[in-house]
């Protein structure tokens, strides 16, 4: 072990790097803490030592919460302290109250100025009069305000401060209902109010028809602010630059039976459906497809969490009931169960909300230690069985995300992760993993509950050998660690940058075939890096091994894996099989099943431009389904098509520059020709179209390209809104649609179905 493998650590602490893996040392970690929180504060720590000694029996949801909140806070400055990062909990913490402004007026602008004005009031404002005075306010009074990088926030903030300004104002000059008596303006805003109106008296961007003739103080702050509160109503409407700006952030109200939209591209088929014209999105390639939101638009979403820990009504982890205690049914048929893994989500986003996203992360990490896999774009039914139920809920999942992420991008933040999934005081249950005790568990399948089921073993004591059929890429083995029969002979690398040591673009990363349905039943909607994250934290486990080609029941059977001496074997193989549905002729050439194309795309490499892997597809393609898995699928396919018929006329160009062009169609019969002088073609249009958008600075237009050539088409037998992936997740629909998938209800394939 060399120095600059613990350097990142505390040394007032005592610990290296290995004796974060080490069962024995983080007993003693955990021991430091208890005593260091005792230090900290005697009270709390009485209320977290009887939480722990009771397991919570006797104390009511909201004392558990309490104490949880009150925990996760002093776990937080010992992981501060431990790993040296006072300076990044600092940034934190700036960075909360640089947009506290800005969700402080999203306030303000919902309760006063959206009360104030109705749509129908745009035709009396004067957009461009308004917009001029207040420009020219804002360089005359507020010249140091970064308005051009900035804008919304130094928005919110000078506004703000007018408003507290006349406030005072009025309180000292006319009193009020909340003004305090004997009220006396403070030094420092009337030093601020005498610049402001020294300024506007100056420059005089009143114009003086407007006002009476000797206005006194108050009155010009009370236009101003009456001023400004049009000029940001107006600006709602007439900017199209602040579409997304979350001071507008309005809550959209839910119609469980419109949750898409959509239309008809033709009025002689009406069973088409296809998104609005204006929502499309152009996907090129196999990128992220979603770069999930931006800081201030996760602060908002925790700014709208309710936090309804504080009284026992947090449903979107403890599922809705009804007062008889049964679970309630939302009009689409769902039943409102909650998280299945009963997070502390609303504890999490108080907590967030303050600054702390370790804390956070500690917090979810006690009900779910492998969240890299669960979060945006994967799972949402604590969406569903939010508080909110008649407008849209809090995107809990994309919180979620944006705390591993933030605890990521810190320096050796993988690790502070990776520890708390191991080590972890809030949870009682097992603050610290168990030593060997001498039995080992055969885990069948690497997927989701495959490592999942291997990581809560091996917490326990027990040692693991995981095997999956796949093929299993050995990646990152610097950061995973290299072992033999007795145990590490080369010790895992700690990761310093998640970010910039471990994540790939998707298009480039190598398909590593751990995690199962996550790796090629997901597409690139959502971020694989996260499947690494976990693959790389449970390899690191000294009592862990993975062995990939082996198929149960056939390389490997029952009966060996008694003989090798195994004390246990659980069966985590997930679905396994595709479906195969009673059609005739299913299986003819032409025809896959969705699981399988999805598998072959992912894991053979199919969609990289250097891959020479063989998937043949043509259009027009149908999709038949109406499930999550067929949103994929078509979503796949779409994206798919103009990189092979690239790939295919690289092939060509190449191969007949080398051989000559009667060569190479000698080889061919009339069908192969036929297919072949297809993806020619089409694959010259998609050349030329990036061509030409490369010359013209736009995003190239693939969507009507393909859709002149057939498109891809979900066909369903029943309506959108009775699909099960209108029920449990239309975010996905709404993204396949505007992908530029079409959607056709009502298509019933022959066969036999209900």
């Amino acid at each position: 072990m060399t120095d600059n493998y613990t350097e990142f650590l505390n040394p007032k602490f005592g610990y290296s790097y290995e004796d974060l893996y080490d069962p024995f040392k983080l007993k003693s970690i955990a021991c430091d803490f208890y005593k260091y929180f005792e230090s900290r504060d005697a009270k709390k720590f009485e209320d977290f030592v009887n939480y722990q000694d009771s397991k919570g029996t006797g104390m009511s949801n909201l004392q558990i919460s309490t104490v949880l909140i009150d925990s996760s806070y002093i776990l937080n400055d010992f992981i501060i302290e431990l790993f040296h990062l006072e300076n990044e909990q600092g940034k934190f913490l700036k960075e909360v109250e640089h947009e506290k402004d800005v969700l402080v007026f999203k306030s303000y602008f919902q309760k006063k100025v959206l009360k104030k004005f109705k749509k129908e009031n745009l035709s009396e404002l004067d957009w461009a009069e308004l917009d001029r005075f207040v420009s020219d306010l804002k360089k005359t009074a507020f010249p140091e305000y970064d308005f051009i990088n900035d804008e919304e926030k130094f928005t919110a903030k000078f506004i703000l401060e007018l408003i507290e300004i006349e406030k005072n104002y009025k309180w000292f000059y006319e009193g009020g209902k909340f003004a305090p008596e004997n009220f006396v303006i403070p030094d420092l805003i009337k030093a601020e109010a005498d610049k402001v109106l020294n300024e506007v008296k100056h420059s005089r961007i009143i114009k003086s028809e407007i006002m009476k003739e000797e206005p006194g103080d108050l009155e010009y702050l009370s236009f101003i602010v009456s001023e400004l509160e049009k000029w940001i109503f107006a600006k709602k409407f007439f900017d199209p630059g602040v579409k997304n700006w979350v001071i507008f952030f309005e809550p959209q109200k839910l119609d469980y039976f419109n949750l898409v939209d959509s239309e008809q591209p033709d009025r002689e088929v009406p069973e088409m459906l296809q998104a609005p014209s204006g929502l499309l999105q152009q996907r090129i390639g196999f990128k992220l497809t979603d770069n999930r939101m931006g800081k201030r638009h996760v602060l908002n979403q925790v700014d709208y969490c309710m936090f309804c820990h504080d009284r026992d009504k947090d449903s979107c982890s403890k599922g809705l009931s009804d007062r008889f205690g049964n679970v309630k049914i939302n009009p689409l048929g769902i039943e409102l169960e909650g998280c299945p893994l009963n997070e502390k989500i609303s504890e999490m986003h108080f907590v967030r909300k303050q600054g702390f996203p370790i804390a956070s992360l500690a917090l979810v990490i006690i009900d779910n230690p492998n969240l890299p896999g669960t979060g945006h774009r994967i799972c949402n039914d604590c969406m569903k069985s939010c508080i909110f139920q008649t407008q849209e809920p809090v995107n809990i999942p994309e919180i979620e995300t944006n705390i591993l992420t933030d605890v990521f991008r810190l320096p050796y933040g993988y690790e502070i992760y990776s520890l708390l999934t191991r080590w972890n005081p809030l949870n009682i249950k097992r603050p610290y993993p168990l030593p060997f005790n001498g039995k080992n568990v055969l885990v069948v399948g690497m997927g989701p509950a495959g490592y999942t089921l291997s990581h809560y073993l091996l917490n326990e004591g027990f040692g693991v050998v995981g095997i999956d059929a796949l093929k299993i890429e050995r990646v990152h083995e610097n950061y995973c660690g290299i072992k033999d029969e007795n145990g590490f002979t080369e010790f895992p690398k700690p990761v310093k940058y998640f970010h910039e040591e471990i994540e790939e673009e998707l298009d480039k990363r190598i398909l590593q075939g751990f995690g199962g349905v996550s790796e090629y039943g997901i597409t690139v909607r959502w971020d694989k890096n996260f499947l690494t994250a976990i693959y790389i934290n449970i390899s690191r486990r000294n009592k862990f091994r993975l062995y990939d080609g082996i198929r149960f029941g056939g390389t490997l059977t029952i009966e060996d894996a008694w003989k090798i001496g195994f004390d246990h074997i659980a069966i985590a193989t997930g679905a396994g099989k595709p479906t195969v549905i009673n059609m005739k002729n299913n299986l003819i050439r032409g025809i896959k099943k969705a699981s399988d194309f999805l598998m072959a795309l992912q894991l053979t490499g199919a969609a990289k431009e250097n891959n020479l892997a063989n998937l043949q597809i043509q259009l027009p393609a149908i999709v038949i389904g109406g499930g999550l898995t067929a949103i994929d699928t078509a979503t796949e396919l779409l994206a798919y098509y103009p990189v092979q018929v690239l790939k295919v006329l690289d092939k060509y160009e190449k191969l007949v520059a080398e051989t000559g062009e009667d060569d190479f169609w000698s080889s061919c019969n009339e069908e192969e020709k036929e297919i072949m002088n297809t993806f020619i073609q089409h694959g010259r249009e998609i050349r030329a179209e990036l061509d030409l958008a490369g010359k013209e600075n736009r995003i190239p237009d693939f969507i009507s390209i393909e859709r002149k050539w057939g498109g891809v088409t979900i066909a369903y037998r029943k309506r959108l809104i009775d699909s099960p992936a209108y029920r449990l997740n239309h975010e996905e629909v709404i993204k396949a649609l505007e992908q530029g998938i079409h959607f056709a209800e009502g298509m019933v394939p022959p066969g036999n179905f209900k």
